[in-house]
């Protein structure tokens, strides 16, 4: 774990993978669980493309060191987690981690919340010179932002918390970010700990995500 200090003091942790001098970095930005072993993993094999990654622990705001699973509890645990994180801080330790990176060309991805984020990271912060965001559920809330560098968005078409109306509507506002749907897919169709997740679904939208960073972090 990486200590790392946002602009108004706080001191947080960030969970680290990859190669130090590797020539592109990643921050990936966790759910509503906390930087827990799935996020752990998730870093762990971006990382093993070529990247650094930073997993910046937000829920350090209120409650360090929390990795939550993803029964009924976690989640509600989660949610009121979120509820105590203003958006500016999240914001300030977005920037920090890019920061932190030491100057590499930075991409941000984001799972649930983080989804949510990365359009945050991509359309509030000049950090990123691409941003992705999966199953974002607050992306549709704010579909109007102008977004800083290029976004690629995925979301499942089975989706009960994201409505295909919602991804209509940010295609609508944003016709020149890629978007994606995944038929019969649900919310945390990437996640393996959740029974939503859905092997052939993560693998395309992996396989989409590695190529658009590919293409802009350079």
């Amino acid at each position: 774990m990486l200590n790392l200090t946002a602009a108004d003091g706080h001191q947080f942790t960030a969970f680290e993978a990859g190669n130090v001098n590797a020539p592109r970095g990643l921050i990936v930005v966790q759910e509503i669980f906390g930087v827990n072993a799935h996020m752990r993993s998730v870093s762990e094999r971006l990382a093993s493309f070529g990247y650094r990654v930073l997993c910046p622990a937000f829920f350090d705001r209120t409650e360090r060191g929390v990795e939550l699973g993803y029964t009924p509890e976690d989640i509600k645990k989660g949610l009121a987690l979120r509820a105590q994180i203003p958006e500016s801080a999240v914001q300030q330790d977005i920037e920090t981690a890019a920061a932190a990176l030491d100057g590499k060309p930075v991409g941000i991805i984001g799972y649930c919340w983080g989804g949510s984020l990365a359009w945050l990271g991509a359309t509030k912060t000049h950090s990123f010179k691409a941003a992705i965001g999966w199953y974002g559920g607050g992306i549709a809330a704010a579909r109007d932002l102008k977004p800083n560098c290029p976004v690629q968005l995925h979301f499942g078409e089975a989706d009960q918390g994201i409505s295909m109306s919602d991804v209509a509507a940010i295609k609508k506002a944003q016709p020149e970010v890629q978007v994606f749907t995944y038929p019969g897919a649900e919310h945390g169709f990437g996640c393996e700990e959740r029974p939503s997740f859905s092997p052939k679904d993560n693998e395309l939208a992996e396989l989409r995500s590695l190529a658009f960073f590919a293409e802009h972090l350079r």
